[in-house]
């Protein structure tokens, strides 16, 4: 089991920054491959990154490619999302998820664990 909480969510003004941290409790979050996604109101759930079990590879959509960046401390139990030239568009719930497979996947259905969510907000 691996228990996820989102934190550092906030309103920022369009091209401003944000860093989005993703705690993780149990012994073998090393060995989860980690992603997030986010879900505007009325959209469904998208993809933003993912990051394999080791942190050697990484993932994005292409919405984010060159202002996001994933990344991950396991010996902290911990993921992070940097986020810069953020744009209005970008406001949505934010997502951490695990999942047990090889990694980087970019489907919700694969991930296992689930965080509660963290509110970024972009105004123009």
């Amino acid at each position: 089991q691996v228990q996820l909480v989102e934190s550092g969510g906030g309103l920022v003004q369009a091209g401003g920054s944000l860093r989005l941290s993703c705690a993780a409790s149990g012994r073998t979050f090393s060995s989860y491959a980690m992603g997030w996604f986010r879900q505007a109101p009325g959209k469904e759930r998208e993809f933003v990154a993912a990051i394999t079990w080791s942190g050697g590879n990484t993932d994005y959509a292409d919405s984010v490619k060159g202002r996001f960046t994933i990344s991950r401390d396991n010996a902290k139990n911990t993921g992070y999302l940097q986020m810069n030239s953020l744009k209005p568009e970008d406001t949505a719930l934010y997502y951490c998820a695990a999942e047990k497979g090889v990694g980087l996947s970019t489907r919700v259905n694969d991930y296992d664990y689930w965080g509660q969510g963290t509110q970024v907000t972009v105004s123009s």
